[in-house]
């Protein structure tokens, strides 16, 4: 019986991750101009990391993750996204020591128990900035800009940016206690889980994605109204920097975000046209976090993308990455042992000058070699038989004009570079 994936995981094709390659170099160019730089952490980390730092009322700490003891008897957990890790990183490695701000992003796998569908999957990947060290509303401002000019430049159309602020534990505490004489008689209504989350985070409710919590929800109180004078300054100061960079947005008053560790500022960028799961960025301010985790008040603020649903967006109105995969040579053998033996000391050469190389291994005949180099989109062809081998010199082929040549082996390489 054959041994499939896994569920709700991919594979990734050569067609595919050369498309995955240069989204991520668009990445890691974008980062050096916005000045962020890589950081890489452990694929699973301590449980405890996550339950502090996402939050023990989250989806994703109650239902969602890969959680299991190792030979040493320590609960370990598969990360189920990054920004956790990135601080315990900030605070274990004294980053904070360096001068600040700390400007940092991560590339890689996360993993959640989550019901596959379409845009969700068990392995997925994201991409993601950290700003450790400031309060600004600048930083903010920043995040989301990465984010927007990103979109913009992979030309993904029909965007909107939700914006929010969830306030501060001091003006929070009032919010809650509106939250929750607002849900109170509706109480016996709402699903397990925010009945659950009724004493422990009424923030929660508003992210239920139950259409019957989501209809209690929708004439909820407006944390707007509560919000403390730093809050409502901080908002006011994020969004006029939002319209001084011409980044247009719609302030969404019930938008909290999947994760308990968010303050003040609150974020999504949706994409309509890929369905139910529309959200293909999101982040915010967590001003609390890495003090939640152990370490001094520091201020931070980040977001995550899905790779994943950048290719959905784009499949969805009908766009591609385009790569270029054509092969700059392909040697064909014509001959015995001494002509195998030269093309394969010329493709050495070649390769190290940085020119992508192919030839045949297979003894094809030279009809066939001739279909693969077309089938590969070379663009030179360079001829070795007996006879080449014996006069010192092999034929190059243009293959989309059809000139050839004959020359010295030693002057293919240069030919080819300037050609």
């Amino acid at each position: 019986m054959a041994i499939n994936r896994p569920r709700g995981t991919n594979d990734f094709l050569p067609e595919d991750t050369a498309k995955w390659q240069a989204v991520e170099e668009l990445l890691r160019g974008m980062c050096r101009s916005y000045g962020f730089q890589e950081i890489r952490t452990p694929i699973f980390e301590d449980t405890d990391l996550f339950c502090r730092g996402v939050g023990a009322t989250t989806d994703i700490v109650t239902k969602e993750m890969y959680t299991f003891e190792d030979h040493g008897g320590r609960s370990v957990t598969l990360r189920p996204e990054n920004t956790a890790s990135a601080c315990r990183a900030f605070l274990e490695n004294k980053l904070y020591g360096l001068v600040q701000p700390t400007k940092l992003y991560y590339i890689g796998p996360m993993f959640r128990y989550e019901k596959p569908q379409a845009g969700r999957f068990r392995q997925f990947h994201q991409f993601g900035l950290e700003i450790f060290g400031t309060s600004a509303p600048a930083a903010d401002a920043e995040i989301i800009a990465f984010a927007w000019d990103l979109y913009q430049r992979l030309g993904i159309q029909g965007l909107v940016l939700k914006l929010n602020s969830v306030g501060c534990p001091k003006c929070r505490a009032a919010y809650r206690k509106a939250l929750q004489d607002y849900f109170h008689p509706h109480l016996e209504t709402l699903c397990g889980s925010c009945r659950d989350r009724f004493e422990r985070n009424p923030l929660r409710i508003l992210d239920c994605k139950s259409e019957i919590c989501q209809g209690i929800g929708a004439d909820a109180p407006k944390i707007q109204d509560y919000l403390c004078e730093d809050c409502a300054g901080h908002f006011e100061k994020v969004q006029n920097l939002l319209h001084a960079a011409e980044i247009p947005f719609v302030i969404d008053p019930h938008m909290v975000r999947g994760l308990d560790y968010y303050t003040k500022t609150a974020f999504e960028i949706q994409a309509g046209a890929i369905g139910a799961q529309s959200a293909v960025c999101g982040g915010g301010r967590y001003d609390g976090l890495i003090q939640e985790i152990g370490g001094d008040p520091t201020p931070g603020v980040g977001f995550a993308l899905g790779i994943e649903r950048i290719f959905a967006a784009l499949q969805a109105q009908g766009d591609d990455i385009e790569v270029s995969q054509d092969l700059n040579v392909y040697i064909l053998v014509a001959g015995g042992v001494e002509a195998s033996a030269a093309a394969f000391r010329l493709a050495d050469q070649l390769r190290r000058a940085e020119l992508s190389v192919e030839m045949d291994y297979a003894d094809k005949s030279f009809k066939a070699q001739m279909k693969a180099a077309n089938r590969l989109g070379a663009a030179m062809a360079v001829i070795i038989g007996d006879d080449e081998v014996k006069s010192g010199c092999a034929t190059v082929k243009d293959m989309e004009s059809g000139e050839q040549c004959s020359l010295p082996f030693t002057e293919i390489k240069q030919y080819i570079l300037e050609r």
